[in-house]
């Protein structure tokens, strides 16, 4: 790729294959930006969502695991601006594998803060902090000032970083600002996701696909005899796009001082409205395909989160852009495209 002049911006990003790295770095690019990508090698030169941009971009192995990795990223690139994505992100996840969690998600975000002090102080920061730090919500809806009580690994490990963003701001004057994120989705959502897993059923439910190529947790096909398994149907969340969210994450490293900021729709919809919307654009009842299996409840669930993002519209003009019906029938058709695309070339 071209290198970067000496008065374009560089920024830095880790979790750059995930779902908000891919659509950040699209934003980037569209802005000017010499985007650096941080992460694993695997991680990297496997995610194909990733490949379209893959010469556009500068690349630089790593994991947050390490803290010498993280330094020679901040130090070899100067960015003047670093979006920290990475973690292990799934909450449901996290239960499996929670000391890896802590240590990625939360430690992580921690070792990232002190290489920017060592080698780029002047460095803005992006943290990643998630609506799953509300946990066993006290108030609703929740804003910037709600109280914090993670119900799972994930969540703690994003209060462990959350807070110590604000000890670095506070301590070392760093600017380091915090949005917290809820739920957010799009075509490029890792398939463990609830949001996919749905979309995903509808998509191979609309093709007569009984029992499908990807497999769920379990190790067995996600749709199985043309049945979809999935959790807590009662679950309520708070989700926007994507698309809109990475456009607040750069909002909030233009702002003139490090702010945490609360980012959502502010309304609230169950499991059950996502598998009619999602079904209803194939013409089919979610009814007639969607089962409650045990396996797939939580130990601990998080209560009903929702966005007030009030702070985020007025201090940054924000304000999510695309309906949520519109992005679920997108990863819908993106889901049948895939799947026609796959059983073409197994045919040939």
């Amino acid at each position: 790729m071209t290198p970067p002049t000496s008065t374009q911006k560089r920024a830095l990003i880790t979790g750059i294959s995930g779902q908000d790295g891919i659509l950040l770095a699209e934003l980037l690019l569209s802005k000017g930006y010499a985007v650096i990508g941080f992460g694993r090698q695997a991680s990297l030169v496997m995610r194909n969502d990733l490949k379209p941009l893959l010469d556009r971009i500068t690349l630089a192995y790593g994991d947050l695991g390490d803290s010498v990795d993280i330094a020679s990223a901040v130090q070899d690139h100067q960015p003047h601006e670093v979006y920290n994505l990475a973690s292990q992100s799934a909450p449901g996840q996290s239960w499996s594998r929670s000391l890896l969690t802590g240590d990625i998600t939360g430690m992580g975000a921690h070792r990232l803060y002190e290489a920017v002090r060592r080698f780029k102080p002047s460095c803005r920061v992006y943290q990643a902090s998630s609506s799953e730090m509300y946990g066993q919500v006290r108030e609703s809806p929740q804003n910037e000032q709600t109280p914090f009580a993670p119900s799972n690994p994930y969540a703690a490990a994003k209060v462990y970083a959350h807070d110590m963003a604000r000890i670095y701001r506070q301590s070392y004057g760093m600017f380091i600002a915090c949005g917290i994120l809820f739920n957010h989705e799009s075509i490029h959502r890792g398939m463990g996701f609830l949001s996919q897993k749905v979309t995903y059923g509808a998509a191979c439910i609309a093709l007569g696909i009984d029992n499908s190529p990807a497999l769920n947790e379990q190790g067995e096909p996600m749709v199985r005899a043309g049945k979809l398994a999935l959790g807590n149907l009662d679950v309520s969340r708070d989700w926007g796009s994507a698309k809109d969210y990475v456009d607040a994450m750069w909002r909030m490293l233009q702002f003139d001082k490090p702010e945490d900021f609360v980012i959502g729709t502010g309304q609230l919809r169950t499991i059950r409205d996502l598998c009619q919307i999602a079904f209803a654009h194939v013409g089919k009842d979610w009814r007639d395909h969607i089962v409650t299996d045990p396996r797939f409840v939580r130990p601990s669930e998080t209560g009903p989160t929702v966005a007030d993002a009030s702070k985020a519209r007025r201090l940054l003009g924000w304000t999510p852009q695309v309906q949520f019906d519109a992005m679920i029938h997108e990863m819908v058709d993106a889901h049948v495209v895939r799947l026609r695309h796959a059983r073409h070339v197994g045919s040939s």
